[in-house]
């Protein structure tokens, strides 16, 4: 059981997540963030890492096979009770599906045959594929963005483009959490954003996205969405 005082305090003593982004160098090195972290409940401390296992932009690097990354995230979705933290893993595995096909339509690939990726668009996707936006512009507008960025090869501002977008829904739910383990987990993974932009480089960028393309990831199973969404 947690201890909101605990909480409390864990926050409070925790720089404000935009000075990440703003500093020369890091206000809270990982190791330091860690220590503080052992303020957490035992069952608090195991969604976490359920959670930065699934989300952790540098867990997802070129040995992670199609079927690796789905039951990473199905066994999280499971894994997880907090509808909060469900749907941030929803909202960014969207996110990695629609990149992943622009970077198939970019290679010149006919829509696939079979649900691409993982999540609500899998199956409009292949069914939209000649719409430049894969009729997403409403519930995506920054898709043109990375469209023009892929078009112009320039994976690491295509990167960039993809991080600025995960902190923005980050921010958007911890408005609805300030003290509690949904804040300290949505500052973790703020806090592995910062990490990404801090470390991404064109060349390793490119080699991420090569490698996104490759990735049909058509095996995914049914899922209840409608249950990680409530």
């Amino acid at each position: 059981m947690s201890d909101p005082d605990a909480y409390i305090a864990l926050i409070s003593s925790l720089p404000g997540s935009e000075r990440l982004f703003v500093a020369k160098q890091p206000p809270l090195s990982r190791l330091r963030l860690d220590r503080r972290l052992k303020a957490l409940a035992s069952e608090d401390a195991r969604v976490l890492r359920v959670l930065e296992h699934a989300l952790n932009w540098n867990d997802y690097d070129m040995d992670v096979t199609d079927d690796q990354a789905i039951a990473r995230c199905k066994t999280a979705l499971d894994d997880i009770p907090q509808p909060t933290l469900k749907k941030l893993l929803v909202e960014r595995m969207d996110l990695r599906t629609v990149v992943a096909a622009l970077r198939l339509r970019h290679r010149g690939e006919p829509p696939p045959a079979t649900p691409l990726g993982f999540g609500r668009w899998s199956r409009h996707i292949p069914a939209h594929w000649t719409d430049p936006g894969f009729g997403l512009d409403a519930a995506m507008p920054w898709i043109k963005d990375a469209r023009q960025l892929l078009e112009s090869n320039d994976p690491l501002g295509l990167e960039r483009l993809l991080l600025s977008i995960s902190h923005k829904q980050l921010k958007r739910h911890s408005a609805r959490h300030l003290f509690d383990f949904e804040a300290v987990a949505i500052y973790v993974l703020i806090w592995n954003i910062f990490d990404r932009w801090a470390q991404s480089s064109a060349q390793e960028a490119a080699a991420r996205f090569e490698k996104l393309a490759q990735q049909a990831m058509a095996d995914v199973a049914d899922i209840d969405f409608e249950g990680a969404y409530a």
